[in-house]
């Protein structure tokens, strides 16, 4: 587990996700997001983002966050490990509420500078349809990869799976006590 794409609907838990992985496995964590978002809310050309991607992918270890469905199987293509949060559209909705309220007029870590929370009526509307309009095809793509692909229900299965990750897990890099790095 070194090259983990982490995808789901928006307020699944991605970033947060991402985050407390990258601290116990001690992977750099790559928010989708940040990357994809210039300041203003203006977004990457196609073109342009797909070859980022390529980029990323093409390192040791990653720990990937995000969905971006266009360019979706370049993470999934070289991932040997697929975190699925498959979270209720009504937790997703509600965390992202709590997200706008929490971040409202400042920019969330995993954004670019320039990019202050917001909520759209479109994004709520994908987040509500994506268990009928984008999982089954995730679905479908999870079965024709060769990555382990691991899917998390709920909080409580994210952190039973954080705790099985406890240090003495064979996949956490040992951290030396002098200097608190791996």
């Amino acid at each position: 587990m070194r090259r983990i794409a982490i995808i789901g609907a928006g307020g699944a838990g991605k970033s947060t996700l991402a985050r407390q992985l990258g601290e116990v496995l001690g992977i750099e964590v790559i928010h989708l997001d940040a990357l994809f978002w210039k300041p203003g809310w203006v977004d990457t050309p196609r073109d342009e983002w797909a070859a980022i991607q390529r980029e990323l992918v093409a390192r040791d270890e990653w720990i990937i966050d995000g969905n971006y469905g266009g360019t979706m199987d370049i993470r999934l293509d070289a991932a040997d490990t697929v975190l699925f949060l498959d979270a209720s559209r009504w937790r997703c909705i509600y965390q992202v509420l709590k997200r706008r309220i929490q971040y409202h007029g400042k920019t969330r870590p995993d954004l670019d500078a320039g990019c202050p929370e917001r909520i759209g009526w479109e994004f709520l509307q994908w987040i509500w349809t994506y268990p009928e309009r984008k999982r089954p095809g995730i679905l479908e793509k999870l079965t024709d990869i060769s990555a382990s692909v691991i899917t998390l229900r709920s909080r409580r299965q994210v952190r039973a799976f954080l705790d099985d990750l406890g240090s003495d897990h064979p996949l956490v890099k040992p951290t030396n006590p002098e200097t608190l790095e791996p």
